[in-house]
């Protein structure tokens, strides 16, 4: 007895210890062999390396071991129970034990051993199918948060695109400040010379020079608001330190990408917004875990039937059991809660409520999603047409500009007249880029509010499992 007495006490301390899992490598961002990082890597490597989706996946598998768990009570329990007990009687026991002899299997000593084994197998029968919405809600959870998580990576493409976009319209007004310096300067060099040989003014070399420090402090702010740019974009994409590595440099703005053929049709876009967006079958698998949720509490409202069996053995003096130590039991129980003060109907009545709360919000989500549609159509309309005009716009500010320099040059015009020209060029330049990144940005919107910015990176068969 002692024996088995110590076998089961290793088994129990085996079960109850519980094995610390090997934690996963925080996934971190590679950007080994990037030297011109462009949007579409930028949104696959945050996707890769983003914490906050390894978060959501984490989620994922917990909902699938509550799944799991929820299939476990489907099957019997089989419990395994032991006792080994040392005992030694007081006074008046023991005197009592000497003068009325026990019976059999009794022990009469004053200190004895007594031990006990016990199997016991307990299978719930019916429980109002109770088990089965638990199992159907456990796993409309897993679906849940599989769409949730499928949903952050759509934000999360979208913010990327947000992000690298406004670092790209930073980084080019770097390079519009870096060109008007360099024009200034190339100017500034132009009026000393014709100051020294006395053909041009003291006060050209002047002004020349004031332009000059206004490039440079534009230069300077735009470098600035590009290193903050890249920070919030380091962090979208999951780089350690939220910051780029040096030697990496994001892609230019190009302004002569051929714009897409406008959509005129809202309603098809709408439909497949509809049929595309995680958050809505995000919300549809809520209605779904709602619904079992309410079948779960109508189970009270059932009998239970429960069938056990145990085979025991108990022995007092002698802790070697014998088969006439052990007995056995088979048993059947039905149990039903007749009255409970309510609170069985409260329950139920709170999950009915919970599923219509569920179908309001899928509702009005839906008239969400369509409003954003059309109002990112309208978006992108209105920036297709700025793009446009302002491409036409530096056609003519460059030609003009073109012609100030020569007429100042010649003699012809003024200097002020030359530095109006160089602003406006410099200033539609500006508004160029704003359009383009503008133009960009909408796109990337309608792209999300679709749900169709997954369909680059993800395959389609597990856009819709």
């Amino acid at each position: 007895m002692k024996r088995i007495c110590r076998t089961l006490v290793l088994v129990l301390l085996m079960a109850a210890t519980v094995a610390a899992a090997e934690d996963d490598p925080i996934p971190s961002a590679d950007l080994s062999g990037v030297e011109v990082l462009d949007l579409q890597t930028a949104q696959r490597i945050a996707l890769a390396g983003n914490p906050d989706l390894a978060a959501a996946m984490s989620r994922i598998e917990q909902a699938r071991a509550r799944v799991n768990q929820a299939v476990a009570a489907w099957w019997p329990a089989l419990d395994l129970g032991g006792k080994y007990s040392r005992i030694r009687r007081s006074d008046i026991a023991y005197d009592l034990i000497k003068k009325y002899p026990s019976s059999p299997g009794i022990s009469s000593e004053r200190t004895y051993d007594e031990g006990a084994l016990s199997v016991r197998v307990t299978w719930l029968l019916f429980d109002g199918f109770y088990r089965s919405f638990k199992q159907q809600q456990a796993e409309f959870n897993q679906k849940t948060l599989a769409a949730a998580h499928r949903d952050s990576q759509r934000l999360l493409i979208n913010a990327v695109a947000e992000a690298f976009l406004n670092a790209q319209l930073s980084q080019t007004n770097v390079d519009i400040a870096a060109a008007d310096e360099k024009f200034y300067l190339s100017q500034l060099r132009d009026a000393q010379n014709r100051y020294e040989v006395g053909v041009g003014p003291w006060g050209d070399v002047l002004n020349i020079k004031v332009q000059l420090n206004s490039a440079k402090t534009s230069l300077l702010l735009n470098q600035r608001q590009f290193e903050a740019a890249g920070y919030g974009l380091a962090a979208l994409m999951g780089i350690p330190e939220a910051a780029f590595p040096k030697g990496v440099r994001l892609a230019g703005l190009d302004k002569d990408f051929k714009m897409d053929e406008a959509v005129n049709d809202p309603e098809a876009l709408i439909q497949e917004a509809l049929d595309r967006r995680p958050d809505i079958r995000q919300l549809e698998m809520r209605k779904k875990e709602a619904e079992a949720g309410t079948g779960q509490a109508k189970a009270p409202f059932y009998p239970k039937v429960e069938l056990s069996g145990a085979v025991e053995g108990n022995r007092q003096g002698d802790v070697h059991l014998t088969g006439d130590d052990i007995g056995n039991t088979i048993a059947m129980s039905v149990s039903w809660n007749l009255f409970s003060g309510g609170a069985d109907k409260a329950r139920l009545f709170e999950a009915r409520q919970k599923d219509r709360e569920v179908a309001y919000s899928l509702a009005s989500l839906r008239n969400s999603v369509a409003a954003e549609v059309r109002q990112d159509l309208a978006l992108l309309a209105a920036a297709e047409e700025q793009v446009r005009l302002q491409r036409d716009s530096v056609e003519l500010v460059k030609e003009n500009r073109e012609l100030a320099k020569n007429e100042y040059e010649a003699g012809e015009a003024s200097l002020v007249r030359l530095n109006e020209a160089q602003r406006d060029l410099t200033t539609t330049y500006s508004r160029l880029a704003q359009a383009l990144v503008g133009y960009h940005k909408a796109r990337q919107k309608l792209l999300a509010a679709t749900g169709s910015n997954l369909q680059s990176f993800i395959p389609e068969k597990e856009l819709n499992p």
